[in-house]
């Protein structure tokens, strides 16, 4: 396994990412800058509705045409948001790969799993039939495809979810790439198949030497899996840290609030689950300051001026909050609050 460096592949500056709609522009994505670096993983976590997925596809240039995108994606120094087509094409697919979270909407479902496995790799790599065809029955046997001769004559609606999803991460390697994005890769999937292709990934990406980001609703997918973790809400970054720390030591109200809500084995019986109250704001029209204030149970007057700004807290760790949870520093022996 190769080792990580400190060295980013990929940056993301000040992304906002605009939609369309009858109702008016949804701001899906709105000054958002992320890091990973060589051989990284990175967790992106948050409600359905937070701007994950945009932020993945305003990566892979897979937005909708009613959309707007303004800011800077910088892969190796190169700013993908000022590249002609032509060099997009040799980056998308070849060095930034995607596994989509559908896979029997992403697979054609009229072509065989041999062609779509090789059609990238005879562009891209520019090998010829027979070398292709070897190269990926070698990434069916990497994926834990059974019978690989057999599956690349398949058609996708002959296997199957957690088949087609393993096909759909062997599609994504065949040419190599030093980025995977995998956008809720387990949806769908029971938990058995879904523990699968999470180690798979995991274990694919230690062993070439990857940077992966991960992108999930659920805190589970990325602890464990990830070195770092980005939480997400309605647009805007929350929370950036190791995983390790967001996770022992969350500082923003909605991370809190969602580990909270998250069951454990040792949570009392007949006691009702913590639930984050509200919903989603209004994405054509966000409420002022703090977007999560609404829903904030220790939300101040100072919550609903603009911002909040991320704020480092040392270690790689920042925060977006006015009224961040107290560190464990902070606290006394009892866990009560001495202090923010």
């Amino acid at each position: 396994m190769q080792g990580t460096t400190n060295d980013p592949i990929l940056e993301v500056r000040n992304l906002r990412a605009y939609i369309g709609t009858p109702r008016g522009v949804v701001r899906a994505v709105d000054d958002v800058s992320l890091t990973i670096g060589e051989g990284q993983s990175l967790g992106v976590v948050g409600e359905s509705g937070s701007g994950k997925s945009v932020t993945a596809k305003a990566i892979m240039g897979m937005l909708p045409r009613n959309s707007g995108c303004s800011g800077r994606i910088l892969f190796r120094g190169r700013d993908l948001l000022a590249l002609p087509a032509r060099e997009l094409r040799k980056i998308w697919g070849a060095r930034i790969a995607m596994v989509l979270q559908d896979p029997g909407r992403s697979l054609n479902p009229v072509v065989r799993v041999e062609r779509q496995l090789t059609e990238g790799m005879r562009r891209h790599l520019g090998v010829g039939r027979t070398e292709a065809r070897t190269r990926a029955l070698a990434l069916l046997d990497e994926v834990g495809v059974p019978d690989a001769e057999r599956r690349l004559r398949n058609y996708p609606h002959e296997l199957s979810g957690g088949m087609r999803q393993r096909v759909m991460i062997a599609t994504a390697l065949a040419c190599e790439p030093s980025l995977l994005i995998a956008d809720e890769p387990t949806t769908a999937l029971d938990m058995t198949v879904q523990r699968q292709i999470l180690d798979l990934l995991r274990r694919i990406q230690r062993d070439r030497g990857m940077a992966l980001m991960l992108i999930s609703h659920d805190l589970a997918v990325v602890a464990g899996r990830t070195d770092r973790t980005a939480v997400m809400y309605a647009g805007r970054l929350a929370e950036v840290g190791t995983t390790r720390t967001v996770f022992a030591a969350p500082r923003h109200r909605y991370t809190h609030a969602l580990l909270e809500a998250v069951p454990t084995i040792d949570h009392p019986r007949h006691t009702p689950l913590r639930l984050i109250p509200g919903t989603l704001p209004d994405p054509v029209d966000p409420p002022p300051g703090c977007r999560f204030g609404p829903r904030c149970t220790a939300a101040a007057a100072e919550c609903r001026a603009p911002g909040p700004v991320m704020t480092s807290l040392g270690d790689d760790h920042r925060v977006a909050c006015c009224v961040p949870v107290p560190s464990p520093a902070a606290q006394g022996p009892g866990g009560e609050s001495v202090g923010r």
